[in-house]
């Protein structure tokens, strides 16, 4: 990941859970950063993530029907059978 650059640093603190900053520091020991590099990467992965709308899934609901009998919905080789049983899916 390429790391921007600014002409302005400003120094703050923080108040961060001692285990949670431990992690982060072995993380930032392990891809060579100094610590606040590392926490300026995260920061600005999660702000670019929250960058522009997000997409909205519309998922189909049936009406009505029950699982067969003698399917395990937790089992997915019962519900690829049945599947299999009912023909191509249209």
């Amino acid at each position: 990941m390429q790391v921007m650059r600014y002409d302005c640093i400003m120094r703050t603190t923080v108040a961060v859970d001692d285990e949670l900053l431990a992690r982060a520091k072995r993380r930032a020991a392990s891809r060579h950063l100094t610590l606040g590099q590392y926490i300026e990467e995260a920061l600005r992965r999660d702000l670019l993530a929250d960058d522009g709308p997000r997409l909205r899934v519309e998922l189909p609901v049936f009406a009505g029907g029950r699982v067969q009998p003698g399917i395990d919905v937790s089992s997915n080789r019962d519900l690829y059978d049945a599947l299999d049983e009912e023909g191509p899916l249209a």
